[in-house]
């Protein structure tokens, strides 16, 4: 008999949440189900059913999860920003990468199963951090720098872009006269478009 491992709620949710995180990111939210989540884990189906009651209470709370996680690493970026070297380019890439493992995809099913996120503010340190440069950089170099708003409309549509790339990016490139190869190039605009807005006029 296998001896059973105790472990606190926090640890059991957060061994969930992530191997959820796996499948997710190998087999899109189709992939989540219970019975799958509790093998990666080792436990039981009641055991996950215990901490997030049904599958799709376990679905919102792996996309709060990915939020919290997404937040961190962001945070992260931002704290290799020395001495006035902000480059947005991490921060896109980071968003990116999210998405592609599977969070667009769930926060679609979640949003037409009903679901609304109700949160808000995932992106505030990120915005302010840029606006603060571009006022510290706007200084030295006799431009004026970007307000606020332009900033934050900035990062609000580089961040649906990057939520809808995994969904639906094909296509739009498609409608444009562009090929699969283009998404990479894609995204370095988006970068060069945060650097633009970030160095003023």
């Amino acid at each position: 008999m296998a001896t059973r491992i105790r472990r606190t709620p926090v640890e059991a949710r957060r061994l969930i949440l992530e191997a959820a995180g796996e499948l997710l990111a190998a087999g899109g939210p189709a992939a989540v189900q219970v019975r799958a989540v509790a093998a990666a884990v080792g436990v039981s189906d009641a055991a996950v059913n215990h901490h997030f009651g049904t599958r799709e209470q376990l679905l919102s709370a792996l996309l709060r999860f990915g939020g919290r996680k997404l937040k961190s690493e962001l945070h992260a970026a931002l704290g290799t920003w020395r001495d006035g070297s902000a480059d947005p380019a991490a921060l896109v890439r980071i968003l990116a990468a999210l998405y592609a493992d599977g969070y667009a995809e769930l926060a679609l099913a979640l949003h037409q199963s009903g679901w609304r996120d109700t949160g808000s503010g995932l992106l505030d340190e990120i915005v302010d951090r840029l606006h603060a440069q571009a006022r510290t950089d706007c200084a030295t170099t006799g431009r004026t720098p970007p307000a606020r708003e332009t900033v934050q409309l900035t990062v609000a549509a580089l961040h649906q872009a990057v939520a809808m790339e995994p969904l639906f990016g094909d296509a739009f490139r498609r409608s444009a006269g562009l090929d699969a190869a283009a998404r990479d190039r894609m995204l370095d605009w988006w970068i060069e478009t945060l650097r633009r807005t970030v160095a003023g006029t």
